[in-house]
């Protein structure tokens, strides 16, 4: 990463590069505990605890893990071009 100190626009990447690293994790923790509720409902006949909180970390995980992956590849491209535009 970039000398934040000096840049308040690689300042502002870095800290949303922060906020993408939480909200993915947050996500896909997300994803696992669907993943686990599932396979243990099926396990144990699909009692209604394990459906309704697969059914809550889907949902969770559809709606936290696109923008931070989004947010993520924008941040990566700008870091990218600003080291080619440094190389040239």
């Amino acid at each position: 990463m970039a000398d934040v100190n000096g840049d308040p626009v690689a300042r502002r990447r870095a800290a949303i590069a922060r906020g993408v690293v939480l909200a993915k994790r947050a996500g896909y923790t997300a994803l696992v505990v669907a993943i686990v509720a599932f396979f243990v409902g099926l396990a144990t006949g699909f009692p209604a605890w394990a459906v309704t909180t697969t059914i809550v970390a889907l949902v969770a995980t559809i709606v936290i893990l696109p923008l931070p992956i989004v947010l993520g590849y924008g941040v990566r491209a700008a870091e990218r071009e600003d080291r080619s535009r440094n190389d040239r």
